[in-house]
């Protein structure tokens, strides 16, 4: 069975498909190209995905969306692979141009604290039992070394980037309810290469960063991202569940909007005791997106002109930082 089965050009605006073979019960489809990421494309895997959720195709029993993929499990008695590619091209046929897109997108609202002792352990350890040379570790954290990498003139720079923008939850993966976020605001782009080798623990809670997303670490883990802070708690998948997961352990779904605002590691510790008490409630609120928000805001001439001015210099500082 070849892996490329077919290939499709929707054209008015939407991205080349590309059907995989995934074994002999699950398709990959693939839309666009790998590089650059491209947060249009993203939103036209998020709606094809929220398409097939409102117009189910018999013999298809579970849909995985990635970056810019569709990992779809099927029944291959009930329907073949020839009728299911028909299918996600009927599906195809119905999803307008991104800009056209709207999204049921939920809005969350998270603290972090940045440069917290947890972050800065884990850092240490690193340091201490796994890569004492390890570039990407400066005075015991990974912030001062992101700073360099992207750029940026100290600090609050970064932070400024971080909180000033709403971050897309592309897809949840690696890890259960592990989100990857990208900036809706092209100008709060920032990258981060990953460890070499990986850490061997990271808190829950951590916030990182690696090639251009932000995650946030559902559960104590291994990890290769560059820590900056640590929020609240966004996974509990024990039976005895919080009152924020009583009807989802996951707490941050794909398509979701986050923000965060800043507090100190003190105000933290004290939120996460109220998580762990039952007594938080977590700022959310259902909704959509109309991704024609996105464009508005991203083709402006002089947001274009500002984002292009920041990988310019990003581009720039990355050829004098040492990479891990």
């Amino acid at each position: 069975m070849p892996a490329i089965v077919q290939r499709r050009e929707l054209g008015a605006g939407r991205p080349v498909v590309t059907y995989r073979t995934a074994g002999d019960r699950a398709m990959l489809v693939e839309y666009g190209d790998a590089y650059p990421v491209d947060l249009a494309v993203n939103f036209f895997v998020h709606a094809t995905a929220s398409h097939l959720g409102t117009h189910p195709v018999r013999g298809l029993f579970e849909i995985a969306p990635g970056l810019r993929s569709l990992l779809i499990y099927y029944d291959p008695i009930v329907i073949s692979q020839e009728k299911l590619i028909a299918a996600m091209d009927d599906h195809h046929a119905d999803i307008p141009e991104p800009a056209s897109i709207v999204l049921p997108s939920r809005q969350l609202r998270l603290p972090i604290a940045f440069d917290d002792s947890a972050s800065r352990e884990a850092v240490n350890r690193y340091r201490i039992t796994i890569r004492p040379d390890a570039p990407n570790v400066v005075d015991g954290n990974n912030i001062d070394y992101i700073v360099r990498y992207n750029g940026l003139a100290n600090r609050d720079a970064l932070y400024e980037r971080i909180l000033g923008t709403t971050w897309w939850n592309a897809f949840s993966g690696f890890y259960p309810g592990l989100p990857s976020l990208l900036p809706l605001d092209p100008r709060s782009e920032l990258i981060g290469p990953k460890y070499n080798p990986a850490r061997t623990w990271t808190p829950e809670g951590a916030v990182a960063l690696g090639g251009p997303c932000l995650v946030v670490h559902p559960i104590e883990s291994l990890g290769s991202y560059q820590i900056f802070g640590r929020t609240l708690p966004i996974s509990h998948l024990s039976p005895r569940r919080v009152r924020a997961h009583r009807i989802d352990p996951i707490l941050i779904h794909p398509g979701d909007r986050i923000t965060f605002t800043a507090i100190s590691e003190g105000e933290l510790i004290e939120l996460r005791r109220q998580v762990f008490e039952g007594r938080y409630d977590y700022e959310i609120e259902p909704g959509r997106y109309a991704v024609a928000e996105h464009f508005a805001v991203a083709t402006e001439p002089a947001v274009v002109a500002e984002a292009g001015r920041r990988r310019a210099a990003r581009a720039a500082a990355q050829q004098l930082v040492k990479i891990p």
